[in-house]
């Protein structure tokens, strides 16, 4: 499905710009933009598509987007009383002086996952509520000072939920190790063949069973179970944005059989690779 580039209204020497709209009605087609994006939307009740996600969304919606990734809304009403609040800042912020200093260090964490979108549950949410409530507007140094401790807050919380797969989302996230970069590079530009174990852990100079405790220690997952997550991703990207067929996509992921391809996704996602393309299309077609 295409999305087109917005043009944001922040300036160069803008902070951050606050936008509010009332009764919304979330008629902007699938888009995506440079700067990152703080989104509160209450009293809404439709859908959310960031990525390669899409869930219903009730009453109040807490999401961090980074730049490029796609997003869009649907409301059930044709009637909308939806309030829309949405902080844009730029994604040079990220690589900013501010951003280098120690107690940063959680919000630039935070900003690298955001480009897989983040979405907020309470008592983050409520919290979020009342510190947006105080901000005047961007030229107003008390309400710069609150936004800073916006993105702290957010940047702590275990309220959080990802929503896109990487490949989706064109996420590429800043590694410490050196040896987990080698990896993860390895992996996008050749996950379409087939990665051995063995191949990766002599490329890191480790034994296979040394390599695994480290990569699961580094990253949370398995090898497997990362490179896994990985083509399921770029299988998610072709569906939402080609119109393969379901074996060339398979394919070109780098599954060796249909079967395998199929369960792994409905595993992941509790439906079909055809039922995801399906309901995808439906829900960013509205």
């Amino acid at each position: 499905m295409k999305s087109i580039k917005e043009v944001t209204p922040i300036k160069s020497d803008d902070p951050f710009v606050i936008l509010k709209h009332e009764n919304a009605l979330f008629d902007y087609p699938l888009h995506f933009h440079n700067e990152y994006e703080l989104n509160l939307i209450s009293n809404f009740k439709g859908s959310r598509t960031v990525g390669d996600s899409f869930e219903k969304c009730d009453e109040t919606d807490l999401t961090l987007l980074g730049p490029e990734l796609k997003h869009i809304w649907k409301s059930e009403s044709i009637i909308s009383n939806a309030q829309v609040v949405t902080i844009q800042f730029q994604e040079h912020f990220l690589h900013s002086k501010i951003m280098s200093y120690a107690v940063s260090k959680d919000i630039k964490k935070l900003l690298e996952l955001s480009k897989c979108g983040i979405s907020f549950l309470n008592p983050t949410k409520d919290l979020i509520i009342e510190k947006i409530a105080t901000i005047k507007g961007n030229t107003d140094f008390k309400s710069f000072l609150t936004f800073l401790e916006i993105l702290h807050i957010l940047s702590t919380s275990k309220d959080i939920k990802v929503l896109s797969s990487p490949p989706s989302a064109n996420y590429n996230q800043n590694r410490e190790s050196r040896r987990i970069s080698l990896i993860t590079n390895y992996i996008k530009n050749n996950y379409d063949s087939e990665i051995k174990l063995s191949k990766i852990a002599e490329m890191v100079n480790m034994s296979e069973s040394a390599f695994s405790h480290y990569f699961k220690k580094r990253t949370s997952h398995s090898f497997t179970s990362y490179l896994q997550d990985y083509r399921l991703g770029v299988v998610t990207k072709l569906l939402t944005e080609t119109d393969m067929s379901i074996n060339e996509i398979s394919c070109k992921a780098g599954f060796n059989s249909l079967s395998n391809f199929n369960r792994a996704f409905k595993k992941k996602h509790n439906i079909s690779p055809k039922e995801f393309k399906l309901n995808y299309d439906q829900e960013v077609s509205k």
